[in-house]
């Protein structure tokens, strides 16, 4: 009969988890992690076409790949683990806004990527990190959309709506009304999103001219709009 002493039952079987460990795969997931971090912060910086290109954030990618990687590594051999893993990351909330449906994409791909180099998926998440980074680069880069613009006017009198849609409908491709309202002082301000005829912001100036009209201001416009 064998007898069980005190050390045997508070014995740690932590070395016992991690004997299946490879040090040669867990370094190659890491390096392949990093240099497809490397790619999805090349691809970025290529395809950006915000107001503020934040380095920060570009690096940030890179280290996500990275971490995810190291975080599939550590649990995908202990479900003890795991399942703390899962519970920690659970009460974890980040704060900071997106703003670009781009940067979105950008993370989700660092966090699949990572989750594949960690699980030894090498040949799927290059030639998946690649077929991505084309369309990205293409669609991005090589075909241009044309962004509409706000128009946003400010009259005092009701009657010049007819010439001001007259001007508009006859110098932009398409235009459409937002918003109107009406301000203090029986001013009116109204909102039109238009596509312009190959950049052509001359009739700017035939609104302005028109008798009436306090003031038109022409904005960039990215598709979202609150009235």
């Amino acid at each position: 009969m064998e007898m069980t002493n005190f050390k045997d039952i508070f014995k740690s079987s932590i070395l016992e988890k991690t004997s299946s460990f490879s040090i040669v795969d867990s370094l190659l997931g890491l390096i392949v992690a990093f240099a497809i971090g490397l790619f999805i912060y090349w691809v970025y910086k290529r395809t950006f076409t915000g107001v503020i290109y934040s380095h920060t954030f570009n690096i940030s990618l890179i280290i996500m790949t990275m971490a995810t990687a190291l975080i599939i590594m550590g649990i995908s051999s202990n479900v003890l683990l795991s399942l703390g893993m899962v519970g920690a990351l659970s009460i974890v909330r980040f704060r900071t806004p997106i703003k670009d449906p781009m940067d979105i994409v950008y993370i989700f791909w660092s966090i699949v990527a990572g989750i594949l180099c960690g699980a030894g998926f090498i040949p799927l998440v290059i030639i998946g990190s690649i077929l991505i980074g084309f369309v990205l680069l293409i669609f991005v880069n090589r075909i241009k959309v044309e962004n509409p613009f706000l128009l946003v006017i400010r009259y005092n009198a009701t009657e010049i709506e007819n010439s001001l849609e007259h001007v508009i409908s006859g110098q932009a491709k398409k235009h459409s009304l937002k918003s109107k309202s009406v301000m203090p002082g029986n001013d009116y301000e109204v909102t039109y999103e238009i596509r312009v005829k190959e950049n052509d912001m001359s009739f700017i100036n035939n609104i302005s001219n028109i008798e009436g009209v306090k003031s038109a201001v022409m904005l960039s416009y990215d598709g979202n709009f609150t009235a």
